[in-house]
């Protein structure tokens, strides 16, 4: 074997060593100061090109009508690109016990940039849509359901952390959240139920499991999964119902009895373990020309929102039929995979970090940055 391939078969490195998971910038348990010298570039080349599939999975839609490829392939990229960068965040967690200084990082990299884009976020959709949507922390608009789920989904892993079977007890709380209506829209709490299971399989997992999913054979056959499973959605594609990928409602909201909504949301997340599973044996692991925008993806997940929700209030897409064409929608499939390429461009970063990595040490006590090196 040579030794580059040697170096992209390696191990990721143990927790609180790789880079950390949209929107955080590292793993919580480890002191500040190693935090920049040690990133394994397998986790930022996997946050990276699953950020490529986050854009298209949000820009799709405003060219999806009748074309049934684009449909399949919406179907395809919405069943584990979400749950690949849930997985990892829940890996780069387990260090998290609630210290003090951890605390303080949850609260500067995930609760003030949901916070501030959360704002930012409604007032854009209050100018674009010409009406007084009211601003709830309460209620994500748009994708910030993902930062509160973080939040809350980290909050609860000293729990995890103790509970004899995790990922059993996480897979009850999703399978009840999936059957029970009355959970409502606060917090997006359905969607962070639901996806409940892919964190704490992530805080389950260890450094050989990543090794295994790297050996040749797996990846072979991934590569097969993916030629399978591509024309799968494409035969799917007329008739599946696209609200079971959002994850968002209970079966019941879609017209479907317990018993077989139990039964498709069990077939879902099998089917999204596979390709989670896929996904995650291709990603290089060697440092490779897109591996420093790994750590930018939180720049690009908060920023490509107003590029795609602008591109609509301003009826770019109405404007201009030929977009909805194949020629068309490959043009928009490659202008948002270039446009989030530089969203998470270190410049980029550098820009927002002020509200994505603050430092805020006015707001927290002294003894709070010297807790966890004690």
């Amino acid at each position: 074997m040579s030794s580059a391939t040697q170096h992209s078969a390696r191990a990721p490195l143990p927790e609180g060593k790789g880079a950390g998971p949209v929107p955080t910038t590292q793993g919580q348990g480890d002191a500040a100061p190693r935090r920049s010298t040690l990133r394994d570039p397998y986790f930022d080349n996997a946050k990276y090109l699953a950020i490529l599939l986050v854009v298209l999975g949000h820009v799709w839609p405003t060219v999806i009508e009748g074309s049934r490829a684009t449909r399949g392939m919406y179907m395809f990229v919405y069943t584990f690109h979400m749950p690949v960068f849930i997985l990892i965040s829940g890996y780069l967690s387990r260090s998290y016990t609630g210290r003090p200084d951890q605390l303080k990082r949850l609260l500067t990299g995930v609760a003030v940039p949901y916070v501030v884009f959360e704002v930012a976020y409604t007032l854009f959709t209050r100018w674009g849509t010409d009406s007084h949507r009211p601003f709830s922390l309460l209620h994500p608009t748009y994708l910030m359901w993902f930062l509160i789920a973080l939040f809350v989904w980290r909050l609860t892993t000293p729990f995890w952390r103790v509970v004899r079977w995790p990922v059993a007890t996480s897979l009850a709380i999703a399978g009840l959240a999936s059957i029970t209506p009355a959970i409502g829209g606060a917090l997006d709490l359905t969607r962070v139920l639901q996806l409940l299971p892919y964190f704490v399989m992530g805080l389950c997992m260890k450094p050989e499991y990543f090794a295994f999913l790297r050996r040749r054979p797996v990846r072979i056959a991934s590569v097969a999964v993916f030629a399978v499973s591509v024309p799968l959605f494409y035969w799917l594609a007329p008739t599946f119902f696209l609200n079971w990928f959002y994850r968002s409602r209970s079966v019941q909201e879609m017209g479907v009895g317990v018993g077989r909504g139990l039964f498709l949301i069990g077939l879902l997340f099998l089917c999204t373990l596979v390709l989670t599973a896929a996904f995650l044996s291709l990603v290089p692991g060697s440092r490779r020309w897109f591996t420093v925008l790994g750590a930018g993806t939180i720049c690009g997940y908060v920023l490509h929102g107003f590029l795609i929700r602008g591109a609509t209030y301003l009826g770019v897409f109405e404007h201009y039929p030929w977009l909805s064409t194949p020629v068309g929608r490959v043009a928009v499939s490659l202008t948002a995979l270039a446009a989030i390429t530089l969203l998470c461009t270190p410049p980029v970063r550098r820009l927002l970090k002020w509200v994505t990595e603050p430092e805020m040490a006015w707001a927290f006590r002294k003894e709070t940055a010297t807790a966890g090196r004690v």
